[in-house]
Formats: structure tokens, C-alpha cells, sequence
């Protein structure tokens, strides 16, 4: 039995708000607490990786490498961590090994002291670049094991998959249950197998609450042999974020495996995140509490707060238990791939996709063509061929590491972002995320960088707006004045269109009937689709690629443009074969269920 103490590793700056307020806090509201921060004892404190860059650049506005060299300099005695996608960086694709030596590098220059080193397969070639670039940078390296159930996922796999990652150098061992899926005793079988196995690496355990049980695996892992629990303030626990930092340090204290943390000033920390969680309440979702239906459908805390904010967007949230019945379907069409970034999100598009239109695999989004390539790495068990066929015909599947595929690509992104990029760290924000990455350098050096609105509400706080920017009206109703804004994107549902409005502050749902046929987002001149050769969307999003030009000849079903929505790409393909008659749509623009954006007559 372990009679050590145990240590700490707190999510409160990344994971914590990842999981219940869709990534959304600002570096302004974790400054001002930093001090406190760093005279707890942490073994860490984790600030970074994740959905923590994409939320940086997408939506907040902020430079995410500013936000961890300011984090940096206010916790000077404590160790920086970083949640790493191994061969996907940050990014929701692979990258050549000299990109991901060159962003490791810049990474460990800037502050990150422990690198958290996950493949979302569990595949370790794709671990192996970054682990190497770790330890040349002189930083922990932590492989990690990407906790999941499945008929092929077992004590003994897990385990092997431990000692391939310590033959590659790793300096100790990550159970990353993003889901919430170990069990009490089953989270004591690993870790005792791990420790009995590897007994000179360090076993941290990460679990989400999303089931309600996460304090009591963690407590077994504890008496298990584990050396490092990951917490989260309690202002900011429990449900589909971790078990609170304050509860596990009482829990511990006084026996063989007491923390040694100071539990009131953990405790004044909590009160300062109670007040901030306010500011971010429209972020909230309804699917952060406990929910054991986690243990079927899979969806890691971070995912579910994020998918339910944006089908909240799209007026569709009502299908939300749709979606989480689909779910555990795909994935086992896929060959039962752990649900974390990015195939959490491959696997939940699709599924999203497949209720919403209705039909099983009608539209394939391009990620998932790409899983099926090979292109991930190589799934845990077989997937299903007919779905492999249908989505990419005879073409090879990969069998080598995927990255062996890549050239180096390093000096094309510098040269593609030009005189945007004023830093090294600049060139790599553009090869994570190319679109919003160029937008938000395009953006800074004209000056107009616009994060989120925050609006006020009556107790005080603010809570930002749907959508950005909203238009804005005053309105006399008997003397009386309102300020209206509205947001959203207008999403089609039932033959009514929903958006986001707030009255004096007050953010309300409306919808609304359509007048006319002319009913597309804010600024949409486009008239809804009705004929058969009218090509449209079945997901608001924006345009990242258009296929075809007005006089091009097309078959039926083939790809005429690249949309993205919710962070994944699709293609949306021609309803007949035919000549390109219009193209209503170029790249970047904003596109709404049912609009024409191609016609295409026979």
C-alpha cells in the first residue's frame, strides 16, 4: 500500500473552465489570483494546451503565448503543465516532425515546464516526436494513457502501452480519463498493474466527475500505489470537471497520503473563482452536472459543455440526447477510438450529422475520411468496411505512421503567413489553427482585435454574447426606452428560425416565423433552397473552400465546397450532376441551413 504523500496538480487555469464554461476565461481574470496560486505547494498547475489556444485566438482575442508568458512571470514557483495532442500539437491534424519539434521548443522557451503527451488512438508512434522534443528541451515528459472502455481495451493493453512509452523516455505516467469512465476498482487494477510494472515512474490519475465517482477513483488510486492527483477549486469541480482541490486535500489530510497543502488558503481561492464562474454564466450549459449516462455514451467533460454551447447556437439543443444515443454508434463504427480531442470531436460531428439529417452517414464529414484513411494513426479495432468503402471508395489505407508521410512544412507556413507573423510563436498560431490564425494576426495589425461582448446583467456580473458582436436597437415602447441586442446565427428549425436577443441585458431565446423566403443569418441575401439542383447546408458554418466555378460541369454527388462547422470540416457535394449555373458563397463567408449557396442546373 502507498504511504507517501501525495501530490497535486491543479486544472482551475485550463481543464477546469474548459469543462464547465466552453474554455472561455480570460488571462484577466487569472492574473489578479496568481499569487495565491503559487504559495499553495502545487506539484503544478495546469494553463495550457487543450481547447485553451483555439478559445484564445477563435474567440477571446487574445495572444495564447502572451497568456503563458504572463502566466509564467506571476507563478514563478510553480511548475507550468501543458496538455499536448502529441503528433496534432494543439492543431486537429498532424504535423511534420520539424513543426512539432519547432513548437515543443517554443513551448518549454515560454514556460511549460511538464508536457502531458497524449495520443487520441493510444497509437504511440505518434507520441514519439514530441517526447523526444521534450526531453531535448530539458522539460517532463509525461506519457499518458488515454483511459477508454471497449471490448479491445484492457488492464493488459494499457499497460503495454506504459512500457512502450517509458522505452521512448517518458519521466512519468498520465490516466487521462477525460470522460469520466473508471470505476473505483478498476482505477486500483491499473494503477497497481502500472506501478507493478514501471515502479520507478510517477502514475498521475485525471478524471472527470462527469458519473459521480471520480473522488473515490482517485482515493483508490491513492491507496493503489498512484503518486499525483489532478483537482480543480471547488468553485470550478465536480460534474463534468474534476473533484475540488479543497475536498481531496481534507480528505487526505492526516494520513499516510496528506497533500501538506494549505487548505484555507486553497479555500480563499475558491471564493475568488465563486465571484469570476459568475462573469462566464452564459457559457454554462445544462450537461455539466453528474450524469452516469457518461458511461455509454463517452463524451469527456470538455466536449459536452462545448457541443451543447454550439448547438445551442444552432437551435438545436432539444436533440441533444440524439446526439449522446449516436455517439457510442459511431464510435464503434470507427473501431472504438477513446473519445478525446480530436476524435471526440470527429466522433460527435458525425454523429450530430447522422441525426440531424436524418440518414446514417448521409454527409461524412472530411475528418472522418481521414480517420478512415489511416491518417490518426491506426484505430484500436477494426472498423466497419462498409462505412470505409462508402466514404473513401478503393483508395490506400495508411499503415506507416502518418507523420513518415509529411514533408517538412515549417518553412511553407512562414513563407504563407508573411509579414503577419512578427515571431516564431506567430508562425506556429497560424499552423495550428490556418483560417482564425490568420484572421486573428490580420486583425492585430490593424488594430481592431474585438473580443466577445460582455454584457451586463442586473446583479452586477456580465455574461458575454452569443455570436460576438451584437446589432444593436432602442426601442420606445409607452415612453418607456429598451436596448435590444441581437445575436445569433438564425438557425432554421421547424419551419421557425431562432436567435439570441437581450432586453436590458437579459439574454432570452426568441423565435420567430419567416416572413418570406429571404430568411438567412444576419445580412443573408440568399433565398432558401427548392430546387433540385439548389446546393445547401444542413449545419450553420463558414465557407473555408469553394470547389467550383460557374460554367464547371459536376456529377452528382460530388464535392462543390468545404464547410466548417464546429470545428470540423465537411464537404457538401452536389445534389445532381450537372453545369454550375451560380456560386453564391466565397471562402470565409457565413452560411446558414437551407440557403442556396450553389446552383447547379442539369
Amino acid at each position: 500500500m502507498n504511504t507517501k504523500k501525495i501530490t497535486v496538480t491543479d486544472t482551475i487555469l485550463r481543464d477546469a473552465h474548459q469543462s464547465l464554461l466552453a474554455t472561455r476565461m480570460r488571462t484577466e481574470d487569472m492574473l489578479p489570483i496568481c499569487d495565491k496560486l503559487d504559495r499553495v505547494g502545487y506539484w503544478s498547475l495546469e494553463v495550457w494546451g487543450g481547447a485553451t489556444f483555439d478559445a484564445c485566438v477563435r474567440f477571446l482575442k487574445e495572444d495564447p503565448w502572451e497568456r503563458l508568458r504572463q502566466l509564467r512571470a506571476a507563478l514563478p514557483n510553480t511548475r507550468l503543465q501543458m496538455l499536448l495532442r502529441g503528433q496534432n500539437l494543439l492543431g486537429y491534424r498532424h504535423y511534420s516532425d520539424d513543426v512539432v519539434e519547432a513548437f515543443v521548443a517554443k513551448a518549454a522557451e515560454n514556460g511549460i515546464d511538464v508536457f502531458r503527451i497524449f495520443d487520441a488512438m493510444n497509437d504511440v508512434r505518434n507520441l514519439e516526436t514530441a517526447i523526444r522534443a521534450v526531453k531535448k528541451a530539458g522539460k517532463h515528459a509525461q506519457g499518458t494513457i488515454a483511459y477508454t472502455t471497449s471490448p479491445v481495451h484492457t488492464v493488459e493493453a494499457f499497460v503495454e502501452q506504459a512500457r512502450q512509452m517509458a522505452a521512448m523516455g517518458i519521466d512519468s505516467i498520465a490516466i487521462k480519463d477525460m470522460a469520466g469512465l473508471l470505476t473505483p476498482y478498476a482505477t486500483g487494477e491499473l494503477v497497481r498493474a502500472l506501478k507493478a510494472a514501471l515502479p520507478e515512474l510517477d502514475v498521475a490519475i485525471h478524471s472527470h466527475d462527469t458519473a459521480g465517482v471520480a473522488s473515490m477513483c482517485q482515493l483508490k488510486a491513492v491507496e493503489n500505489g498512484a503518486d499525483r492527483i489532478d483537482t480543480a477549486i471547488s468553485s470550478m469541480a465536480w460534474g463534468t470537471s474534476h473533484p475540488g482541490t479543497e475536498s481531496m486535500v481534507a480528505a487526505l489530510r492526516d494520513t499516510p497520503y496528506d497533500t501538506g497543502l494549505d487548505l484555507q488558503l486553497i479555500q480563499e481561492i475558491g471564493l475568488y473563482f465563486y465571484a469570476v464562474r459568475k462573469k462566464y454564466h452564459q457559457f454554462e450549459s445544462e450537461f455539466t452536472g453528474v450524469d452516469t449516462r457518461v458511461q455509454v455514451n463517452q463524451v469527456p467533460g470538455g466536449m459536452i459543455s462545448n457541443l451543447a454551447n454550439q448547438l445551442k447556437e444552432q437551435g438545436a439543443l432539444h436533440r441533444m440526447d440524439e446526439v449522446l444515443a449516436e455517439i457510442p454508434k459511431v464510435r464503434k463504427d470507427l473501431g472504438y477510438p477513446p473519445l478525446v480531442t480530436p476524435t471526440s470531436q470527429i466522433v460527435g460531428t458525425q454523429a450530430f450529422f447522422n441525426v440531424l439529417a436524418g440518414e446514417r452517414y448521409k454527409t461524412i464529414t472530411t475528418e472522418v475520411k481521414y480517420y478512415l484513411q489511416g491518417r490518426y494513426g491506426k484505430a484500436p479495432a477494426a472498423v466497419d468496411q462498409r462505412l470505409r468503402l462508402q466514404a473513401i471508395g478503393s483508395e490506400d489505407v495508411i499503415e506507416c505512421r502518418p507523420a513518415d508521410l509529411l514533408p517538412p512544412e515549417l518553412d511553407k507556413l512562414r513563407k504563407d503567413v508573411g509579414d503577419l507573423a512578427k515571431s516564431e510563436e506567430d508562425v506556429l498560431t497560424y499552423a495550428m489553427f490556418p483560417d482564425i490564425g490568420r484572421k486573428f494576426l490580420e486583425e492585430r495589425a490593424a488594430g481592431t482585435l474585438q473580443p466577445e461582448v460582455l454584457l451586463p446583467i442586473p446583479d452586477g456580473t456580465a455574461v458575454p454574447a452569443q455570436g460576438g458582436v451584437p446589432t444593436e436597437f432602442v426601442i420606445d415602447v409607452h415612453g418607456e426606452s429598451y436596448r435590444v441586442d441581437i445575436t445569433g446565427v438564425g438557425v432554421k428549425a421547424e419551419g421557425k428560425r431562432h436567435f439570441y436577443l437581450s432586453i436590458d441585458g437579459m439574454p432570452e431565446e426568441v423565435v420567430f416565423e419567416p416572413l418570406n423566403d429571404f430568411v438567412g443569418g444576419a445580412g443573408s441575401k440568399r433565398k432558401q433552397a427548392s430546387a433540385p439542383g439548389d446546393v445547401s447546408t444542413t449545419m450553420p458554418g463558414n465557407v473555408v473552400e469553394v470547389l467550383v466555378s460557374e460554367g464547371d460541369l459536376v456529377k452528382a454527388g460530388q464535392a462543390v465546397l468545404v464547410s466548417e462547422a464546429m470545428k470540423m470540416e465537411t464537404e457538401i457535394q452536389a445534389p445532381i450532376g450537372g453545369t454550375v449555373k451560380a456560386v453564391h458563397v466565397a471562402k470565409g463567408d457565413r452560411v446558414n441551413p437551407g440557403e442556396v449557396l450553389i446552383e447547379i442546373e442539369a
